[in-house]
């Protein structure tokens, strides 16, 4: 569902995508153009021309951004329309605005709120995962990890091997590890590395994230079979890949 704001608003924002396509492309009649806000799942918008008319869909998430970075979207994404070098100075303003602790936290909310996790069950035919997790969560971090949602993924993949969900606080690993011929410490390492990830949550420094902090390598290596499952991984990557293509 799309929803509405009030005309005067809409046309403040209309007249910045407009003048946006004045400066970034002299040659253009400006076309007709309509803004509206969807409900998208986080931070994300969309610009399209359709039978000769812009239409522009700006996050819900955004309904409320001051107008100074309303006009900086613009620009973006009038830019990446015509295929033009974002303006630096429209980059640097609306970056600064999404990067900010309140907007990640209700981005995180939003996709927490409106995202979908699909979610198969612990138990594979080789390794259950529950079984695993208390074991690693005892022997490494004494019982202090939260248990999240575990479960096998839903395909065979052989590029991602584990996935740690903060949003939805779920780990997923990968079912092409749920054979007889995978050792039990590389599902064991797969899962303890993705257990890391709750124990050294994602740091933001200056806008950027940071998963993998020196605290994290450096406990990472703790696990006793932390080699040879690094080894393991490294050699049976075309294994994995003909095993999920085949299925």
């Amino acid at each position: 569902m799309i929803n509405s704001q009030p005309a005067g608003h809409t046309e403040i924002l209309r007249s910045f995508y407009e003048e946006a396509f004045e400066k970034l492309n002299t040659t253009w009649v400006v076309p007709p153009i309509e803004v509206s806000f969807y409900p998208y799942v986080g931070i994300n918008h969309t610009i399209r021309v359709r039978d000769g008319k812009v239409f522009v869909r700006i996050g819900e998430i955004c309904r409320d951004m001051p107008n100074p970075y309303q006009r900086a979207l613009a620009y973006i994404l009038v830019a990446k329309l015509l295929r033009k070098r974002v303006p630096k100075q429209a980059n640097d303003s609306y970056s600064g605005y999404i990067k900010t602790t309140q907007m990640r936290e209700r981005a995180t909310e939003s996709r927490r709120s409106n995202g979908r996790k699909v979610v198969t069950t612990h138990a594979g035919e080789v390794y259950d995962l529950d079984e695993i997790f208390e074991r690693i969560n005892a022997k490494y971090f004494a019982g202090t990890i939260e248990k999240p949602v575990l479960t096998w993924s839903a395909r065979q993949t052989y590029r991602i091997l584990g996935h740690h969900d903060s949003t939805h606080k779920t780990i997923v690993v990968s079912r092409s590890l749920d054979a007889r011929d995978v050792p039990r410490y590389v599902v064991e390492y797969v899962l303890f590395h993705e257990m890391l990830h709750i124990h050294h949550p994602t740091k933001h420094v200056n806008g950027r994230r940071y998963n993998h902090t020196p605290a994290f390598r450096r406990d990472e290596r703790k696990f006793s079979h932390y080699k040879e499952a690094e080894e393991w991984i490294e050699k049976s990557v075309r294994k994995l890949k003909r095993r999920a293509k085949r299925k």
